[in-house]
Parts: structure tokens; sequence; C-alpha cells
């Protein structure tokens, strides 16, 4: 299995950018078409984009620091639902927010479509919620 990591500095403080990790109306800002999203550990997380249903689940939830998530396709044998993780890390910076992503447990085959879909979706997330501050 393998790893994606990157990182955004984003000029929006902490408590924005996470705010667009756990509701519904800041996920759907920068990535997806629904979600249901229940965040709290063991709780839903559920982002349909571009008519891919994500399902997983909240690992950790810490205001404002850090969002993980376990990350998957719906019906997907590649890439089943909750098989990876996600982690969103929040450092806080002169500017805004520093956000450090990591993709773990990805098959081989997943890295290059999600570092893609990653790089596409944080520049917007970047976007929306500088626009949010």
């Amino acid at each position: 299995m393998a790893e994606f990591a990157t990182s955004i500095d984003i000029e929006a403080p902490p408590e924005i950018v996470f705010d667009h990790l756990v509701t519904v109306d800041g996920m759907l800002a920068w990535m997806g078409q629904r979600a249901e999203l229940d965040p709290r550990p063991g709780g839903v997380f559920a982002v349909d984009i571009d008519g891919n249903p994500i399902r997983g689940e909240f690992v950790e939830v810490d205001r404002p620091r850090s969002v993980v998530v376990t990350w998957g396709l719906e019906a997907n044998d590649v890439l089943p639902a909750g098989s990876t993780e996600v982690a969103f890390r929040l450092t806080p910076t002169a500017t805004g927010t520093r956000v450090d992503l990591t993709h773990s447990n990805l098959p081989e085959s997943q890295v290059p479509p999600h570092a893609e879909g990653w790089l596409h979706f944080l520049g917007i997330l970047a976007e929306t919620a500088a626009a949010a501050a």
C-alpha cells in the first residue's frame, strides 16, 4: 500500500478551515455534491464527488487542529468503503492555516488519481475558506 501527502497554505484561520472539513455546507463549498457528516469518532463520513460515493467514518475530530476520516468507494473492490485513511492536520500560520494532508493505505494504482484529485480540491478549499474568512 502507498501514501500520498501534500500541504497547502490557506489565508483563513484554522477554525474556518476546520468547519470546511466537518460541516455539510463547508464540505460542499469545496468538494462534492452531497454530504452526510457526523463529525465524531465513529460518525458517518459520506460525500458524493462527481458521481463517486465516498464512504467512511470519522476517526479523529480535534477542533481546530485535525480531522481524520476513513475513505473509500461504495461497492468498489479496488478501493472499498473505509479502506484508506485521510488525515488533515491544521497548523496556524502568520497568514492563516497550513493544511498537511496525508492519504494512506492507498493501492499503488490509486495514488495518481487521488494525488490529482487532492491537489485540485485543496485549491478549491483554499479559495472557499479564504472567501469565508
